[in-house]
């Protein structure tokens, strides 16, 4: 994969690609990254990520997005696979059942190894091939309202809700990471008034005093 140079960035987020094999998450990073689809495409072996730079709110966000496969056979891989990500697609193919089944194994997996503020997105993939669909747009938004996440059908083929699914997620992010500062911020603040007010008790008062702090 040819590497561009690129410092122009406010944040760098790390976005992971989870869920069965053949559901379309290679087109999905293809389609979103470098605009391609590509009819003939294997499964992946291992993991593979690209990059894309795109405006959230008025900041530069490069978006890291994480390709693994989803056989069980590479399932060793997971937890390095997920450490430092901040953002989920978890996609399903509306054509084949058992993979829309399975989300909620992805979920378990998901939670037990990533951060729990993760945002997480639900993608119903390939909306293209209506005519063969085996699980419903009401049976998917039923299980992304239950458990909480976003959701979207998608088609890599036609470059549907592609874009917004990903820009869906970065926003959230970026929202989330926009609290905790403000939340760090407000802590900082609060605790460096009592931390003052202590030297000035520390520094007036004798050492019964000091041990009467302790005790209280």
């Amino acid at each position: 994969m040819a590497h561009r140079v690129d410092h122009e960035y406010d944040y760098l987020f790390k976005i992971v690609l989870i869920g069965d094999s053949g559901v379309g998450k290679s087109n999905i990073l293809s389609r979103f990254t470098r605009n391609e689809f590509c009819l003939e495409s294997k499964s992946t072996i291992g993991v593979e990520f690209a990059t894309r730079t795109l405006q959230v709110e008025g900041k530069t966000v490069k978006a890291q997005i994480w390709d693994t496969a989803g056989q069980e056979r590479y399932r060793a891989i997971t937890s390095a696979y997920y450490r430092g990500a901040v953002g989920a697609l978890l996609v399903y193919d509306i054509t084949k059942r058992q993979t829309f089944d399975n989300v909620q194994r992805w979920l378990r997996e998901l939670r037990e190894h990533a951060d729990s503020n993760i945002v997480v997105m639900m993608a119903g993939n390939k909306s293209d091939l209506n005519h063969l669909r085996a699980v419903s747009e009401v049976d998917g938004h039923g299980l992304a309202e239950k458990e909480g996440l976003s959701f979207l059908e998608t088609s890599a083929l036609e470059a549907t809700n592609i874009e917004k699914a990903f820009q869906t997620i970065l926003t959230e992010i970026y929202h989330i990471m926009c609290k905790k500062a403000l939340a760090a911020q407000e802590a900082a603040a609060t605790t460096k008034l009592p931390g003052q007010g202590t030297t000035i008790n520390v520094a007036d008062a004798s050492g019964n005093t000091k041990k009467g702090c302790c005790s209280t």
